[in-house]
Formats: structure tokens, C-alpha cells, sequence
């Protein structure tokens, strides 16, 4: 079923908006992705809806099934290769009759290998529609990562365990680890990169400890343990890690970063890996960068009202700096993302500097710089000049040639995305001039500034509404009170906020991923009158009052209201 037929459908049935829709249809084209993907991440409708209208569509009945109900003897009848890649799922077996379930009914490939795997077993074969998420919980019973872990241990203590001791790493390592390729261990660091995948997890740590190994996940801003190993496992593992990205293995007194790249769940996802040694031996973090989770749309970082309205205007000018700023780790790197999604055409040339490159994205000249053999942002910003382009991306500003040159690209007719290391939006001018930036260059060359924060985004399923206590009211009123009328549209119950309680859906957690919080400040003529003038705090903070600038906490009281993310915690990350 194509893209288009599921949203006209979807919106006849008033399921969807036909403006949200076509957004829709537009991202899923864009990305090359199925919309029904789209609309499963982000639950933008309930899946039973979703269902029915493929149901109507396709002409076959759905089914919603228990995943629990669903046995181990079940699973084995169709491989697990082909229930990731084509999307089927054993249901059940009657009078031999296999029923499967297929969320693309329409599949050929699909079809034909439901009829391959009947012809060999000489059984029958029934179908139904199901939903994702039952395809999606189904696949997990087929590798749950515990068990597969305790397997391969159990088969490491069948085996003799003495080469794994720290007694023997010296000679494994000087003979060229020839051991390391043991099948447990290949296993568990398999199944170590799988299970964060599913999990979304952004990092994975693998830390020795005095007396074992612990591996733990970074799951929505926070670490969690994930399994804990004999410390012998440490250097088989960090050496099959080693392998996997080309770093040498007998080089364990200074850091090495590598990556690799693996195709998991049916797509390619990079693996970004740096290794640090400590006094209990080599400790490894991996970013996992996995195009699903980090490529996203402005819509999905949580922009809302002025602030998208103000940024999409600055993007589409025909030159100009736009400076995203924020602490690590606030998303600043996914928010240059998403805007050379939007730009990114056949019309024009994006080229890219990024330390490293984080997701490839078809139709960009991306380079990866490498200061210690002397391309650096600014080497590096004087070779884009001469390659023709219209859109720059530089990684970070982090010095005074770099933030010379990106003010003479954007002077020059350039559109100049980058990032800045300030700690809001107000200071992104003062930063400017501190690197030498002279101040009269700054309002021709400097189209918009944006600061954003993470905050954790509540989950949608076990949504709850409370009350505002007197105290809260109070400085959400106070607050609201200096937003445009426009935005204050944005909500509708000005006394309610939400919480999430937890569910299945969420892992108990009440949290579903993380959201930003923006400011945007523009440049005005106001604003250039006060750089030309004097720069100074007053000044730039009374501008931002005028421009009815959304700051951080107003923009986080705004998605409190909408149940999108806590107000406890919006007000203590914007103190």
C-alpha cells in the first residue's frame, strides 16, 4: 500500500488532519520511510484506528493477539530472519493450518516467503493483519538479550576457562588474540549491540569494575545496568569491540576511538567507539547512532508557535548565520540535523565539517575533521569555500579563525549553520565578540540565534492530569502573562499539568524519550542598535523582552500545559 492511499484514507476517516497529513507525506518521502513507521513512532493515532483502515483497505482482517500468548515452539516455525525482514510473525497452529500475521498483507516478498517456508513444512497457511507493536514484541521474543547472555556464559564455563584469565591477556594479546573470536564472546557483543538498539539507547558502557564487568545503557538521559559479567569476560569482550572497529588491540595505555558500521533490525547503524584506559583496565563507550532515533523534524524536537515560525523564516533567507547553543548533550548536533533535512535539495550544495560525522544523509558532502594532522573547522572552512557551496555546516565554533571565517561565508552569501557553547540565546552576541568578531559585522552577517536544553518527555499512554498547587499557579501565570497572544493559544487549560505514572509501554518509567526547550532570538534593526551602540546585558535582555522572545522556562511551562513534559522538572532546568 502506498503512502499516499493510507493518508487519504486516514484523513477521510477524521483519524488524522489533512494538513498534518500531508506534513506526513512529505517526511515519510523525504526519508524514504513507510508513513505508517512515522505514525507508529510517534503514536500520532491509536493503532486499533490504524488497523481498521488497513483492514478496509487491504481487504483482510486484523488481529490483536497477546504477545505472552505466543510459545517458543510457535516461534520456531518461522526463522527469525525472516520474521525481522519481512514483517510476519507465527500466531498460531490449527488443523495444520499455520496463521501468520503480516503488517504488510500486500508484501509479494513477503507473501512468497510465508509460501517457501508452508511448501517445506506441508502445512497450510492462514493470515492476518496485525499492528507493529505485536510485530514489534514478537521479534523480541525471539533474542531477549538475558537469556541470550547467560547462554553464552554457561558455554564459556563448559569450556577452559584459564584462557580468559588476566594471567593469560598479555600472551592472547602478543600471539594476535586469536582466542577473542570465540562464539560466546562474539555472541554476547552481539547481542550487547542489538538489545541497545531496541532498547533506543544513545550509549553503551562497558566499565571494569574491581571484581566484574558492568555494561550499562544510557537511556533517556540516564545510565541503567544492564548485565553484569565475570571480570575475566573484560578483555575478550573489549578486544571483539576492538576488532569490530579496527583499533589495535595491543594498545591499551592511551585511548583510541573508531567506529563501525552493521545493519541491526533491517537498518544500518553506526557505531561510534572510544576507549579510555583505567587502573581496572580498558573502559569502552559506544554512541550509538541509529538514523531512526537521531534524524529527526522540527516538529519532533518540540517546536512550537513563535519559535518554529521564527526559525523556519531564517532558514529560508538567502544567506546568513543561524547558531544553535546549549551545554553538551542538549541536542544541539540534532537540531543542525533536522535543518539540513529541510534544506537539503537538488538545488543546492550543502557541505558539511562535523568532528565526527554522526548520521551519512544522502544528498550531503559530509567531511569528518582531523585536527591532529592539521584539518581542522577552520583549514576546513577555507577548502568549502572554494567547493562551490550554499549551504555550510561547521560542527562547532570553537575558536577566533573559525568564528572569523563562518562571519566572512555567511558576508559572502552563504547560509552558515553552527554551533556555539553559550548559556542562552542572549549570549550567543557577547560570545561573537569575544572571539573577534567585530561587533558591526555581527548584524549583517547573523540572521538568528537558538538555545535549547533536554528535558525528559512524558509518556503518552499513562498520561495523567493534576492540579496546580497555589505556589505553581503563581509563576505559571506570572509566566503566561508575558507570552504573545498567539501563544498563549497554545494551550487551552491554563490550571492543569500532567504526570505519567508508568506502564508496560514506558517500562514503568513515565518517560518516552526526551524533548528540547527553545529560545530564539532574532536580529532586528532594534537589536542591531544596540550591538552598534554598546553591548551590554540591559540592552540585549529589554530587546528580548520587546521581540516577546519565548524563554526556556516559558517554552517548557507551554509544553507542561499540552502534558508533553513535567512542570516540577521544567522549573529545575530552568533556573
Amino acid at each position: 500500500m502506498d503512502n499516499k492511499t493510507l493518508i487519504d484514507a486516514l484523513v477521510q476517516a477524521h483519524a488524522l488532519p489533512e494538513e498534518q497529513g500531508q506534513k506526513l507525506l512529505q517526511e515519510a518521502s523525504f526519508s524514504q520511510r513507510a508513513v505508517e513507521d512515522v505514525l507508529f513512532e510517534r503514536r500520532l493515532i491509536p493503532e486499533e484506528t490504524l488497523l481498521k483502515i488497513k483492514s478496509n483497505l487491504l481487504r483482510v482482517p486484523y488481529q490483536m493477539v497477546d504477545p505472552a500468548s505466543i510459545s517458543d515452539d510457535l516461534l520456531k516455525l518461522i526463522p527469525e530472519e525472516t520474521v525481522r525482514n519481512f514483517r510476519v510473525v507465527p500466531l498460531a497452529w490449527q488443523n495444520n493450518m499455520l496463521v501468520v500475521g503480516m503488517v504488510s498483507p500486500d508484501d509479494t516478498k513477503a507473501q512468497d516467503a510465508l509460501r517457501f517456508i508452508a511448501k517445506q513444512q506441508k502445512v497450510n497457511l492462514g493470515m492476518y493483519l496485525i499492528s507493529l507493536s505485536l510485530w514489534d514484541a514478537i521479534l523480541r521474543k525471539y533474542s531477549p538479550y538475558r537469556s541470550e547472555v547467560e547462554n553464552a556464559l554457561r558455554t564459556i564455563s563448559n569450556l577452559n576457562t584459564k584462557k580468559y584469565t588476566s594471567e593469560m591477556r598479555a600472551i592472547q594479546l602478543e600471539s594476535g588474540a586469536k582466542g577473542m573470536e570465540d562464539a560466546p564472546i562474539i555472541k554476547i557483543v552481539a547481542s550487547t549491540l542489538k538489545e541497545a538498539v531496541w532498547e533506543n539507547s544513545s550509549d553503551i558502557h562497558i566499565e571494569p569494575q574491581r571484581n566484574r564487568l558492568r555494561i550499562r545503557f544510557r537511556l533517556d538521559g540516564d545510565l541503567k545496568e544492564v548485565a553484569s559479567m565475570p571480570i575475566e569476560l573484560h578483555q575478550p569482550i573489549v578486544s571483539r569491540i576492538k576488532v569490530l572497529s579496527n583499533l589495535k588491540i595491543d594498545e591499551t595505555r592511551i585511548p583510541q576511538d573508531g567506529r563501525f558500521r552493521t545493519v541491526l533490525l533491517g537498518r544500518d547503524i553506526d557505531f561510534r567507539v572510544a576507549t579510555f584506559p583505567t587502573p581496572a583496565g580498558e573502559k569502552v563507550a559506544i554512541r550509538v547512532l541509529d538514523p531512526l532515533v537521531g534524524l529527526k523534524s522540527l516538529e519532533d524536537l518540540g517546536l512550537l508557535g513563535r519559535n518554529e515560525r521564527l526559525i523556519k523564516t531564517a532558514i529560508q533567507k538567502p544567506y546568513g548565520m543561524v547558531l544553535i547553543t546549549g551545554p553538551t548533550g542538549s541536542g544541539k548536533t540534532t537540531t543542525l540535523y533536522a535543518l539540513m533535512q529541510i534544506l537539503n535539495n537538488d538545488e543546492v550544495n550543502i557541505v558539511s565539517l562535523e568532528d565526527p560525522v554522526e548520521y551519512y544523509i544522502d544528498g550531503l558532502n559530509q567531511s569528518q575533521v582531523h585536527p591532529e594532522i592539521g584539518y581542522d573547522f577552520a583549514s576546513g572552512l577555507r577548502q568549502i569555500l572554494r567547493q562551490d557551496p550554499d549551504i555550510i555546516m561547521v560542527g562547532e565554533i570553537r575558536d577566533n579563525e573559525t568564528a572569523g571565517l563562518a562571519v566572512h561565508a555567511a558576508l559572502t552569501g552563504h547560509i552558515v549553520l553552527s554551533t556555539l557553547h553559550t548559556n542562552n540565546a542572549l549570549g550567543v552576541i557577547p560570545r561573537l565578540v569575544d572571539m573577534g568578531v567585530e561587533p558591526f559585522l555581527i548584524p549583517a552577517s547573523l540572521n538568528i540565534m537558538i538555545a535549547q536544553r533536554l528535558v525528559p518527555r512524558l509518556c503518552q499512554k499513562c498520561l495523567v492530569k493534576k492540579p496546580l498547587s497555589s505556589d505553581l499557579a503563581a509563576i505559571v501565570q506570572q509566566e503566561l502573562a508575558k507570552l504573545p497572544a498567539q501563544d498563549k493559544q497554545l494551550v487551552t487549560d491554563q490550571s492543569t499539568v500532567y504526570e505519567s505514572k508508568g506502564c508496560d509501554a514506558c517500562g514503568g518509567k513515565g518517560i518516552a524519550g526526551r524533548i528540547a526547550l527553545f529560545e530564539v532570538l532574532e536580529m532586528t534593526r532594534e537589536l542591531e542598535k544596540v550591538i552598534s551602540e554598546h553591548i551590554n546585558e540591559s540592552g540585549l535582555v529589554q530587546e528580548a523582552q520587546r521581540q516577546q522572545m519565548l524563554t526556556l522556562r516559558q517554552d517548557g511551562i507551554l509544553k507542561a500545559l499540552r502534558g508533553l513534559v513535567s512542570i516540577e522538572t521544567v522549573l529545575r532546568e530552568t533556573e
